[in-house]
């Protein structure tokens, strides 16, 4: 353990970050260990992780300093932002900076930047089939991730540009599971008409990106998507039925309908959908399932989630 290559892992209490750290724990070749950075060291997540095996590490990407001291001396970093804190694109580009910047000074070997699409190069501001969100973007939370890219780029860092999907774990933690209407029957709700979307089960980024990391070189200077399986709202309602044994529907409804469903965020979630669904052909061409699976052979379809996660996932 003492000669492995260190990954330092933004993140490594949430979701993305948590599967990679549990990827390079079980890992029988120790070719890795996980730095797992976390804002609060005393919590009982970050406990867990010391107690598996973790170096875990206190830091905040409001505190540039603290970034630069939990990279120093790792091979390799995975770097993440949390828009669902604080719903500001801005901050979100601030806090790659922060990190690309710490990533440089550190002279990391390898950095895999988890990120998304700028819908604005298919849907320019001027394009009203959408509103324009906090005065410049289309989509917030994908806009500033893409935006953000250079910020990696410009400064000849060593990355690899991880394109990454919708969470099946939104039906747990995001109220987007299924819910039971007045007539007694659940139903799932998305602004996605027939459109097959690419999706993933949460831990399976992490483990997709600690391949990336166990391949070397071959990935840096390139970006790459991913998805578990590419699913319509039917797909998954009848993958909820069978799993349930009772029936869920899919309810598909106007992106301007669920962008005033009120809960924060949901007019960049409503268009985050809409961006899916009318540009579904090069959203998904970019999205290789295969590839996924040779970085992670355990990757999960929709169905194997549900039935791991039947009881996780609340029944309204």
């Amino acid at each position: 353990m003492a000669d492995s290559k260190v990954i330092a892992v933004m993140g490594a209490t949430g979701a993305q970050g948590g599967g990679l750290v549990k990827a390079i724990l079980d890992d029988p070749e120790r070719e890795f260990s996980a730095r797992a950075i976390t804002r609060n060291a005393g919590s009982d997540a970050a406990k867990a992780l010391a107690a598996a095996g973790a170096e875990v590490v206190e830091a905040d990407l409001d505190e540039p300093p603290s970034i630069e001291r939990a990279f120093d001396g790792a091979y390799g970093a995975y770097c993440v932002t949390f828009f669902w804190e604080h719903l500001n694109a801005d901050l979100e580009i601030e806090h790659a900076r922060v990190m690309a910047e710490a990533a440089k000074a550190a002279g990391v070997s390898h950095v895999v930047w988890s990120t998304l699409d700028d819908t604005r190069e298919l849907v320019p501001l001027e394009d009203d089939r959408m509103p324009t969100l906090q005065g410049k973007y289309k989509v917030p939370h994908f806009d500033a991730k893409g935006e953000a890219n250079k910020q990696f780029t410009d400064r000849g860092l060593p990355v690899t540009l991880l394109n990454t999907v919708f969470y099946w774990d939104n039906m747990i933690y995001f109220g987007m599971g299924p819910q039971r209407g007045e007539d007694g029957v659940l139903a799932i709700t998305f602004p996605l008409g027939d459109a097959k979307m690419p999706s993933i089960a949460a831990e399976d980024i992490g483990k997709i990106a600690f391949g990336i990391f166990k391949r070397g070189d071959e990935f840096i200077g390139k970006t790459i998507g991913i998805a578990g399986e590419h699913v319509s709202g039917s797909d998954m309602a009848a993958a909820l039925t069978d799993v349930y044994g009772e029936e869920v529907r899919y309810n598909d409804v106007p992106p301007e309908v669920f962008r005033g469903f009120g809960f924060p965020g949901a007019d960049d979630v409503g268009n985050m959908f809409q961006f899916k669904r009318d540009f579904e052909d090069e959203y998904r061409a970019t999205r290789d399932v295969e590839l996924a699976r040779s970085l992670n052979p355990d990757l999960h379809t929709f169905r194997a989630w549900v039935e791991r996660n039947k009881e996780r996932i609340p029944i309204e």
